[in-house]
């Protein structure tokens, strides 16, 4: 579903993404692992056409170069920071991106129901909790029902208990058939989520399973365009 090429990304001399490639087949659980300043967020940036790059990203089939519009809408997005308007209410934040969307009211409506927020819905954004802004995020990002969720770093500001909630949610989506891109280095995550794991180093991918990311196997094989692979992994 989500097929990235020979990624490269340059800021002025520095290369942060030296020829990413991997994929993320419909109806997985992929989780996008590396430390702080690996590029995991600069990957997530330009599969959505944020940045300009080299190389190609197709998502569904569609080229994000050449079909960006169509590709672009297939996608809901979470971001690490959030920014709402502290003083609008909590149904108005998500009525304005439903009309950016051209979703109807009734879907509003829906989406603060399922994220646990129609008792909030005249709330203001601000006043909500760092895991109800969260869960305000996500309905946001499932509003036109995309078959695709990327989320970058979801649970960074989160606590213990509000992080474990959020997770479930994923966990549900997924289940019920959505494709999940997500960045994360805390490992209890990946192995609540993901079915496999893309470890940004030095600018590229390697692609491998939980199990070995949780027993610190990092022996490379042969490369392919699911990234270089770890031994090791069925």
């Amino acid at each position: 579903m989500i097929v990235v090429r020979d990624l490269v990304k340059r800021f002025g001399r520095q290369t942060i993404l030296n020829g990413t490639s991997f994929r993320v087949a419909k109806g997985e659980a992929a989780v996008l692992w590396g430390p702080n300043g690996a590029g995991k967020t600069t990957v997530i940036r330009c599969v959505l056409g944020l940045h300009p790059h080299q190389g190609e990203i197709e998502v569904d089939g569609h080229s994000l170069r050449r079909d960006g519009k169509r590709a672009r809408a297939l996608i809901g997005y979470v971001p690490q920071e959030l920014a709402f308007q502290e003083n609008v209410p909590v149904d108005e934040t998500i009525a304005f991106f439903a009309r950016l969307r051209r979703c109807n009211v009734r879907e509003v409506a829906r989406r603060l129901e399922e994220a646990g927020l129609a008792d909030a819905a005249r709330r203001p954004a601000g006043a909500l909790s760092g895991g109800m802004k969260q869960r305000l995020a996500l309905a946001i990002a499932l509003l036109g029902d995309p078959p695709i969720l990327i989320l970058d770093e979801p649970t960074s500001n989160l606590d213990t208990e509000a992080r474990d909630a959020f997770f479930a949610c994923l966990a549900a989506l997924h289940k019920a058939g959505k494709t999940l891109l997500f960045t994360s280095h805390r490992l209890e995550e990946v192995q609540v989520l993901a079915d496999h794991v893309l470890v940004l180093d030095q600018g590229r991918v390697r692609t491998g399973c939980v199990e070995m990311l949780s027993s610190g196997g990092f022996r490379l094989s042969t490369p392919g365009l699911h990234g270089e692979a770890w031994e090791g992994c069925s």
